[in-house]
């Protein structure tokens, strides 16, 4: 194939974009997005977590339920976790802002289920909040077993996370609020 005639980048997004939203369903179009992660990311695992924080939670902190996961049988769907007051919280939560963690101990100091990411030798992180007004609803979340991430790699996966926001539903009742934040 001559050169001129491949597919441009451009081209390749554009029909990828249409395919979402062609989807009959989120799953559907969350397996694309899968997909499409996999070769941006490779050597990742992936996971959306839905907060799911309501008023009748304890205060300061944040309830998450995992929406999708690309490694179900290690980190299942449906698998809720309570978070505090971190750095992690603080970017994602109150500043809305996308957070990129490169080391193990980056990974230990803000997951407590670090651990279990060692045993997929994970070191890695890339969290795009997604966000409906001053409210991050859910996290999309690309865990890789590479020391550092590539600029082109955590565009390409914040290009994703806005693919998916249209499928993940943010909870009714959603509120949350962290106490000690800078400038809080």
């Amino acid at each position: 194939m001559d050169p001129l005639d491949a597919p441009t980048t451009t081209a390749i997004t554009a029909r990828f974009l249409d395919s979402l939203a062609e989807a009959p369903s989120a799953g559907e179009a969350l397996r694309r997005i899968d997909h499409c992660r996999s070769l941006i990311a490779k050597g990742s695992i992936f996971s959306i977590q839905q907060n799911v924080t309501t008023a009748r939670d304890a205060a300061g902190e944040i309830l998450l339920r995992r929406f999708y996961s690309s490694e179900a049988s290690s980190f299942p769907v449906s698998g809720t976790k309570r978070k505090t007051l971190t750095p992690w919280t603080e970017c994602l939560f109150l500043q809305g802002r996308v957070f990129v963690g490169e080391g193990e101990h980056v990974l230990a100091q803000n997951f407590n289920d670090f651990e279990q990411m060692r045993l997929h030798q994970l070191s890695s992180v890339i969290n795009v909040p997604l966000m409906q007004g001053p409210l991050c609803y859910a996290t999309f979340n690309v865990f890789g077993t590479r020391a550092r991430w590539l600029p082109e790699e955590v565009f390409g996966i914040r290009l994703l996370a806005l693919a998916a926001a249209r499928w993940v539903p943010c909870m009714p009742g959603l509120a949350y609020g962290l106490t000690g934040a800078k400038g809080k």
